[in-house]
């Protein structure tokens, strides 16, 4: 169970959520005995989101996940005073669902690009001969790509994505840029021999799995790159450095074959 929980970082998020829950109402109880005073609900629930964000925070999560454990309790008890209807708490949780799907079958969280790695890349492409094509395994809702895409005009892109709500939002934009394909598709399902750059930013569950593919696949000479994750045991030819909140970076390696 601890192998699996380590594996999709959902589940991890789950087990932060739970366990926060049973030592808030564990304290609770034994607040009970001692004293009469009752906390307030809302206060109770400020109390499990930060033992919610730590326990995600412990279990190594990105901080996207830490900040959804600790908000997710008292958003939910706040929006539980207002006249809602269930179905929107439902539409909600669905709506996470269809955006971090891949987090279940492919060990991808959903990790928005961000403007500082987006110049950075900009300046990448700008060393690739003319009409190079590029992919992005995971594109999202698109925004890395397509923009991307605009100042590239004469190379191609593709992106491909299994969430359903971001490969529609990707799809949807994509669809007045002739040089930009979304597809709906694994990326271990893709074939990388026509690319001349390949990025992604997934997490660090695949890296191992995607370092065998690219080299199977990728051609001599063309570029990988990695938002922030390291492969294990295969030192980058290159790292720029963010300087961002995440203290992200971009990992490069050219394939030797």
């Amino acid at each position: 169970m601890l192998r699996v929980a380590r594996q999709y970082p959902a589940l991890r998020a789950l087990c932060a959520q739970l366990g926060a829950t049973l030592l808030v109402g564990l304290a609770l109880y034994l607040a009970a005995q001692a004293a009469p005073w009752r906390p307030t609900w809302l206060a109770a629930g400020l109390a499990q989101g930060l033992l919610a964000g730590g326990l995600a925070r412990y279990l190594g999560l990105s901080r996207w996940w830490c900040w959804l454990n600790l908000l997710f309790v008292p958003a939910l008890l706040l929006a539980s005073g207002a006249p809602l209807p269930s179905w929107v708490f439902l539409c909600g949780f669905v709506l996470v669902l269809l955006l971090n799907w891949n987090s279940f079958g492919e060990q991808v969280p959903l990790y928005l690009t961000g403007g500082g790695a987006r110049k950075q890349l900009v300046i990448l492409l700008e060393q690739q001969p003319n009409s190079f094509r590029f992919i992005d395994l995971g594109c999202g809702p698109g925004g890395t790509l397509l923009s991307l895409a605009r100042q590239f005009p004469r190379s191609q892109f593709v992106g491909v994505e299994t969430a359903p709500l971001s490969f529609l939002i990707a799809w949807l934009r994509a669809l007045n840029r002739p040089n930009c394909e979304i597809r709906y598709e694994s990326l271990w399902r893709t074939d990388l021999g026509a690319f001349d750059v390949v990025y992604c930013f997934l997490s660090p569950a695949p890296m191992l799995e995607l370092w065998a593919k690219t080299c199977a696949q990728m051609p001599i000479g063309s570029l990988l790159i990695s938002n922030t994750f390291e492969i294990p045991g295969q030192q980058a030819d290159q790292q720029v450095e963010l300087h961002d909140w995440r203290q992200s970076r971009l990992l490069l390696w050219r394939m030797r074959g």
